[in-house]
């Protein structure tokens, strides 16, 4: 009995070493085809750009084509459960974002845990919103404008691209740390949203600073502060909301994710290879113009943006009680 035992377990140790060198192997020749990049975005927004931008940095690198596949829905959870359900061999990957962060609590019956279920394998770039305002307010700073709010309660309307996106979430944090009374309206997408804040129909709107940029320049409307904790290299003259309300900060940020049990091998070749990519003057420079700056991160610390930034909305749904619907 004694010596059947010690040959299963030399069997089973023979085994799961086996298995470990096969993963190994299979780690080192990686790519050997194509890699599919999931967007869970329509083609042309910031989330598509950044992945085409990488996926043609990875692709000369590494060899093999990395193919930038959009599966745009329910607030990218479409793409990201595809992802999710994919084999964990490093030939399916994830462009992930602020959405996935917010969606853990948006929505209440989601076929995956994203914290547990992908893997973090590279940060990508980060960048602020604009709170932009119609002219039409008498209002040009941000004390000016909370002064405003405090006095005619329920009058100020801040569109955003819809429920749970980034513009919504930096609504309802601004509502939670100021205590004002200001109507939410969603709207189906963020360029609606701008051309009523044009014509006056709302009088706020809380917007990735890349579209915003063409009408701040031209006067159209008003930056009273960027979300970053910082102030934006893009507008240097205008504050961060941060300097008015303290701790206020949100950007929209992507990163790469991958199924769990990804090889580590895969993860941090991935990783390194994105990272190099990050330091790149070419793409820092494009991502400039996007207003973006990069965050080149380990997998872990990449990890732990998402879990901070997941917490941190998690907070903000939960006092405003919001929903997907």
């Amino acid at each position: 009995m004694i010596f059947a035992r010690r040959q299963f377990l030399r069997l089973a140790a023979g085994s799961a070493v086996a298995c470990a060198l096969a993963r190994f192997a299979v780690a080192l020749d990686y790519p050997i085809r194509p890699v599919h990049l999931i967007v869970g975005f329509p083609p042309g927004g910031a989330a598509d750009i950044t992945a085409r931008l990488i996926a043609q940095w990875l692709s000369e690198r590494l060899g093999q084509q990395f193919i930038v596949e959009n599966r745009p829905g329910a607030g990218t959870n479409i793409g990201t459960e595809a992802v999710v359900r994919a084999p964990a061999d490093g030939y399916t990957l994830l462009v992930v974002s602020v959405a996935n962060a917010v969606n853990a609590t948006l929505y209440e019956r989601l076929n995956f845990n994203f914290v547990r279920d992908i893997a973090p394998v590279a940060g990508l770039i980060r960048g602020p919103l604009a709170m932009d305002l119609n002219p039409s307010v008498a209002a040009t700073t941000v004390p000016d404008f909370i002064s405003y709010a405090r006095a005619n309660p329920g009058a100020i309307n801040i569109a955003s691209a819809g429920n749970g996106t980034p513009g919504h979430m930096a609504v309802e944090m601004f509502k939670m740390m100021t205590g004002l009374n200001l109507v939410h309206v969603p709207y189906r997408g963020a360029a609606p949203a701008m051309t009523d804040l044009l014509a006056g129909q709302v009088q706020l709107v809380f917007d990735n600073l890349p579209t915003s940029l063409e009408h701040i320049r031209a006067g159209k409307i008003r930056a009273l502060a960027v979300t970053s904790a910082a102030r934006s290299p893009a507008l240097p003259d205008v504050p961060a909301l941060a300097e008015f309300v303290p701790g206020y900060e949100v950007s929209s940020w992507f990163g790469i994710g991958a199924p769990k049990e990804t090889p580590t091998e895969i993860v941090a070749l991935l990783n390194t290879t994105i990272n190099a990519a990050l330091a790149d003057p070419a793409l820092q420079a494009r991502f400039a113009e996007m207003a973006s700056a990069p965050i080149a991160m380990t997998p872990a610390q990449f990890g732990m943006l998402v879990a901070v930034e997941t917490e941190k909305w998690a907070t903000v749904i939960k006092f405003a009680g919001v929903s997907a619907e």
